[in-house]
């Protein structure tokens, strides 16, 4: 009589790891499939992002925080590239404001709109991503990419993005300016964080250390906080 065949437990779990593994591999992501699905969300997020609200708080500082110059008020956006900024405060230095936090404030608005908006974007004509690991952000999960700019310009930056993996959105970035901005700055090294709101991947909070001719290291700070998003329902979501 013939016995049924049995597969011992440890042959059984190696079997299984195995078709495991060959299914993650089959499934993994090269660095052309994830800046694609980036800008498939991000043209989805987009379209569905009508206006927001937030508080602002942008301070220079030295490294031991002494605060040198300050501007507190509410960045409002307007689809589909209106941004206008309501100043509540001031204090600090009147020359640094003048000559550092307004024209800050004065270029996102400009970068918000036309031309200069389509020149720092995310996208293939600007940046060539390169897949160098996986890391966590605030425990979401995300591929790390190196970001190459594709020219020397002001409106682009040269370092890491971090890449959420399930929405597909920039969780962070690393980097410093592509371009020289002026004869007074040596280097500007940033980080800006990016946080989950209301299904929109805002901005959170940037740091740029920056090292200045004659006045030696610099800190820039952009706290972005209270949001308040008027939206459509994602189609991403509307499938589900």
């Amino acid at each position: 009589m013939n016995q049924p065949c049995r597969i011992r437990q440890p042959a059984l779990a190696a079997a299984l790891a195995g078709a495991m593994c060959v299914a993650v591999h089959a499934q993994a992501l090269d660095s052309e499939q994830i800046f694609a699905e980036l800008i498939a969300r991000n043209q989805i997020r987009a379209g569905g992002l009508l206006e927001y609200k937030a508080e602002r708080v942008y301070r220079v500082s030295d490294p031991g925080g002494k605060v040198h110059a300050q501007i507190e008020g509410r960045m409002e956006f307007e689809a589909p590239e209106r941004k206008t900024f309501v100043t509540k405060s001031e204090k600090g230095s009147a020359i640094v404001r003048h000559l550092a936090l307004k024209p800050l404030i004065a270029s996102e608005i400009n970068a918000a709109r036309g031309k200069d908006r389509h020149d720092s974007a995310m996208t293939p004509a600007n940046y060539t991503l390169e897949l160098i690991g996986e890391d966590e952000v605030r425990a979401h999960p995300c591929y790390v990419l190196r970001a190459p700019p594709k020219r020397a310009d002001k409106y682009l930056f040269e370092g890491k993005v971090w890449i959420d993996k399930q929405d597909f959105a920039v969780a962070r970035i690393e980097g410093h300016p592509a371009a020289n901005l002026s004869f007074w700055i040596k280097r500007a090294d940033f980080v800006r964080d990016y946080e989950k709101v209301a299904g929109f991947w805002l901005p959170l909070k940037d740091e740029t250390v920056v090292q200045v001719r004659m006045y030696g290291k610099k800190i820039l700070t952009i706290d972005h906080a209270d949001y308040a998003v008027r939206a459509k329902p994602l189609e991403a979501e509307s499938r589900r």
